[in-house]
Parts: structure tokens; sequence; C-alpha cells
């Protein structure tokens, strides 16, 4: 019994590792792709150095540097210049390498490789109609490998490579189509069914409470507006705040790491302000936004506190796979006060005042009307 219940745990531990690196994998696609391009040309390089073949040596050292830069720009979220350049890359490196060495190389897999590549890749950069751009780069592809077999198959080639440095061509573009094949295929299996299972656990932890919401177990809407709503109903009540916070550029984190990432990056988030802001009533409003009721509080006192955590989202970075993600957050404060009839009036002032901090600058606290104050200012003058 005991080596059954050990083996179910040894099963289950290696499940989620497994887990684990898919989705890493799935997080840094593009870069493990740029990666994975850049160690296959150098060991093309290698190959034809040894066999003399010095315009594929020449060609092979370009395309390491351009996928160098491609690695550069995955992780700075510039994706589709990444997905050209892989495209537009294996593309010309078969076409001359068929001219130089023939096509009993079958260096001609490698348009081949780059389907799943195409197919994987295009249907998370396009949506709508733009995927039929994917089909048309698809046709490209097969009609460049047409193309290539009409031309090069009854012409002998610029060089004659040895033998073994043939099968070996042979033999090493052929692997590269297969991994390729069941690499990218796995990753859109993960991909999905894991998809899948998350908005299943969704939908379930909302079912339970619908109140709560389930990424980050704080308050929703529905269950935080009633709370503002009694506050501001209660006229024995003491005053309070309105904080509403709003990632910045929290965009940028799913497309450079991952929505994997970006939620690791909430829920971190959200431990900090529910330990900053003990004794607080917390929302999430929708995607990055969070809304803070700020029972007891003046303004000022609100200023110091909202402050305080802003400083501290700003040095405590997310740790992701190894990767540490920082963000910063910018916040709107309003104040309580007679001119608010309604839970949603009050929100919005402070949600304005957020705007406006993430239209000069982003990172800041915004406590005044100072769209408001601008306007003021222009009619005096």
């Amino acid at each position: 019994m005991g080596s059954a219940e050990e083996k179910k745990h040894s099963n289950k531990i290696y499940a989620e590792r497994l887990g684990n690196m898919f989705s890493f994998l799935v997080g840094n696609a593009y870069s493990f792709t740029a990666g994975v391009m850049g160690l296959v040309h150098f060991v093309l390089l290698i190959t034809f150095w040894l066999s003399g073949v010095m315009p594929l040596v020449q060609f092979n050292v370009l395309s390491v540097v351009v996928y160098i830069f491609c690695f550069i720009l995955c992780r700075t979220g510039h994706l589709l210049p990444v997905y050209a350049s892989i495209i537009l890359e294996v593309t010309a490196y078969t076409v001359v390498s068929s001219y130089y060495v023939g096509l009993k190389c079958g260096t001609y897999c490698f348009l081949f490789s780059i389907i799943p590549i195409i197919i994987y890749f295009g249907s998370s950069l396009f949506k709508g109609l733009q995927r039929w751009g994917v089909v048309l780069m698809l046709i490209l592809n097969f009609v460049t490998f047409t193309v290539l077999y009409i031309s090069f198959s009854n012409v002998p080639p610029v060089y004659e490579v040895p033998e073994a440095t043939r099968t070996f061509l042979v033999i090493f573009s052929a692997f590269a189509m297969v991994f390729a094949t069941l690499f990218y295929n796995a990753m859109y299996i993960y991909a999905s069914e894991h998809e899948v299972t998350i908005l299943e656990q969704k939908n379930k932890e909302l079912s339970a409470d619908a109140q709560e919401d389930a990424l980050t177990r704080l308050l929703n809407r529905r269950g935080f507006l009633p709370l503002v709503k009694e506050l501001m109903g209660n006229k024995r009540s003491k005053r309070f705040c309105i904080a509403f916070c709003d990632l910045d550029d929290f965009k940028r984190v799913n497309d450079t790491f991952g929505h994997e990432a970006g939620d690791e990056v909430l829920k971190h988030i959200t431990r900090i302000i529910t330990d900053e802001m003990h004794g607080c009533d917390i929302c999430r409003w929708g995607g990055e936004e969070i809304v803070i009721l700020m029972r007891d509080y003046d303004l000022e006192t609100a200023k110091l506190k909202l402050e305080n955590l802003r400083e501290n989202i700003a040095s405590s970075p997310t740790v992701f796979f190894k990767k540490e993600i920082s963000v910063t957050i910018t916040l709107g404060v309003a104040e309580n006060n007679s001119s608010y009839k309604k839970p949603e009036e009050i929100i919005k002032a402070a949600d304005e005042r957020m705007y406006y901090g993430k239209q000069h600058g982003k990172n800041i606290l915004i406590y005044e009307d100072m769209q408001l104050d601008e306007k003021e200012e222009s009619e005096d003058a």
C-alpha cells in the first residue's frame, strides 16, 4: 500500500515538473526558438567550414548573428520581427544551400521544419482575417520547395561535399524537420489543454464564490460595491478613501513572458497589496486594475500609505522560473465627501486621477483633480 502511495506521489511530482517545463517553454517559445535556430546554424557553420564550402560558412555566420538579434528582440517583446526573420532566414538558407551543395544534401528539409513554426506562432500573432496570411506563407513555402526541386534536381552543385558530410546534412536536416513538428505540436496541445484546464478551474471557483476573483482571491465588483455603498449610506461612518490602481505596461509582461507569468505577477502584486494595506477591502476591478477601500483614512494618511505601497511594488520583482519581472503601478486616490452620491462616482474620480498618472509618466500617485486644475489655469491665461 505504501509502495502504491509512493508511486502515486512520485508520478504527481513528475507530472508537475513536466507541466512546469512545458509552461516555461510556452512562456519563452520565441526565445527558445531563436536560441535553437542559432545553435543549428552554428553546427552547420562548423560542418561547411570543415568541408571547405566558404560561401555557406559566411551565410551561417550571418544567420547566427540574425538569431542573436532575434533573441534580444524576444526579451524586449518585439515578436513580429522575430517571426518574419525566422521565415525569411530559413527560406534564404534553403535556396542558397541548395545552389551550393545541391538537393542531395537534404537542406530543403528546413523548409518543412518551419511549417509548424509558421502555424504555431502565426495563430497567436494574428487574429481574424490576418490569419489568412499564415495560409499564404504556407503556400509560398510549398512554392519555394517546388521551384527549388525543379531548378536544381538536374543541376550539379557548385561544391561536391564528401559523402560523410552529405549523409550528416541529410540526417541533421531531417532531424530538424521531425523535431520541429513534434515539439511545436506538443507545445500547442499543452497550451490548449492547459488553457482549458485553467478556464474550467476558474469557472468552478467563480461559481463557488461569486463575490471573489478566482485568480487573486480578492473581492470582485459584486462583492466590493456593496461595501462602499454601505459606508456612503451610513451617516455615522467615518471618512474613507478609494484608491484606484493599475499595473503599468502589463500587456508587455504577457507578450514577453507569457500569460502564465502575467498571472504570477498579478498574484505577487496582490500579496504585496494585501500585506501593505492590512485592514482594507481590496477588489480586482478588472484585468490588472485593483481598487482599494481604505476605511477610516483621511487623504493625507492615505497618500503616505499608498506612496509606500507604490515604492514597495517597484522594488519587489516577481520571480518566475528564476527570472525577475519588475513592474510598477500607477495610483489615483479620492477621499469621500458629500459630492459623491454613489460608489461608482468616487471610484470614477479615483480612476480619472489614475488615468492622468498613466498619461503623465506612470509609476506615480495622483491625489488631486489635476486635469481640472490645468483647465482652470488655461482659462486664467
